[in-house]
């Protein structure tokens, strides 16, 4: 009986695997990052890209959103069922996007300095240029959120609104363990030896923090491509994750030592182009939001931002979920697009 079940199993996982190899052979091209959208202004090889829109704009402050420098902004459109980006075009926004590009070992000298006052400055002024406006409003997630926050403290008066996802702030927490690492780490022979700290470097150190997850993917992976819709999102996915761009070298340098290792940015004491960091100074409004399960950026790391900012227009939300699922999930389609846009339609 048990070798009959055995054998019964066995030809069941082989028309599985048929089946699944079936579906993937018609895969012909993997789609991610869909929404149309165009290339207004670029600096060296940043570039900014304005989102197309079929009708005009109901909120008049324009959107510039700035993703972390780990990974690509396209997790932010990654299927057009799940994409941030469709939803909040379709309640009226206009919107910018960063596309950090892919460093290589010639943009090893690029400071944090370069990146918050050189690239996002010279996109924040293209925008208030084009759009005819004072100020833009600012949205950045993960590392680009913290660009943000930093941007925004020293660049108050072009900033109308911030807007944090998931956003490490303070880093003297012990929850996760790439906060755990990271004050350990030896940044300067890293940087030293590489240059540019490679995305493969990154990518691994990643997956590390949750071995167990990459395993039980593709354990179940067999099960995954016996649906074409649910195999093509799995592709989505593993497209995004493997497409990580390198590292400049002393931006990267300053971040992990700066920030990871010495919490400066909290305590006061973080120089970004020869002046001192003061969150005191943002007092345009702020929402800040962070998801509950996040094992990459914590809660403890994000919500302290609240407490060190000047304003007294702000606000917390609390997303159930992880790092990634603010993002793709569905919920996030049906709640936090929409509270975006109300914060933001709500102080234009």
């Amino acid at each position: 009986m048990a070798n009959e079940n055995l054998v019964k199993e066995m030809a069941e996982n082989a028309a599985k695997l048929a089946n699944g190899y079936s579906n993937l052979v018609q895969v012909e091209n993997v789609e991610v990052a869909a929404t149309p959208k165009e290339l207004v202004f670029r600096q060296e090889k940043v570039k900014l890209y304005r989102y197309t829109r079929e009708t005009k704009a109901t909120v008049k402050t324009p959107l510039l959103i700035s993703y972390a420098l780990v990974n690509r902004h396209d997790m932010l459109d990654l299927q057009p069922d799940r994409s941030l980006v469709r939803n909040l075009l379709g309640l009226g926004f206009d919107i910018y996007i960063i596309d950090w590009g892919y460093p290589t070992r010639a943009d090893k000298h690029f400071s944090l300095d370069d990146y918050v006052n050189w690239f996002i400055d010279e996109m924040v002024d293209f925008i208030r240029r084009n759009n005819k406006v004072e100020k833009v409003n600012l949205m950045g997630i993960c590392q680009g959120g913290t660009l943000s926050t930093i941007y925004s403290a020293l660049h108050p008066e072009k900033i109308r609104n911030l807007v944090t996802l998931v956003t490490p702030i303070d880093f003297s927490t012990n929850d996760g363990l790439l906060f755990r690492w990271a004050k350990d780490m030896n940044i300067d022979r890293l940087v030293d030896t590489y240059g540019s700290v490679p995305g493969d470097f990154m990518n691994n150190g990643f997956a590390l923090l949750k071995p167990m997850m990459k395993v039980n993917k593709f354990m179940g992976v067999v099960d995954t491509l016996q649906d074409k819709e649910k195999t093509m999102n799995f592709l989505r996915m593993e497209k995004w994750i493997n497409d990580s761009p390198n590292q400049a070298g002393e931006c990267f340098r300053q971040f992990l030592k700066d920030l990871y290792q010495e919490n400066k940015l909290v305590k006061g004491e973080l120089v970004v182009g020869g002046k001192k960091v003061n969150l005191e100074n943002i007092m345009m409004p702020l929402l800040n939001i962070y998801a509950a399960e996040d094992h990459l950026v914590p809660p403890a790391a994000t919500i302290p931002l609240n407490d060190h900012v000047g304003t007294k227009d702000k606000e917390l939300y609390k997303f159930p979920g992880g790092h990634i699922g603010v993002f793709v999930g569905s919920r996030t389609q049906k709640e936090l697009g929409p509270a975006i846009h109300k914060f933001l339609s709500n102080r234009d």
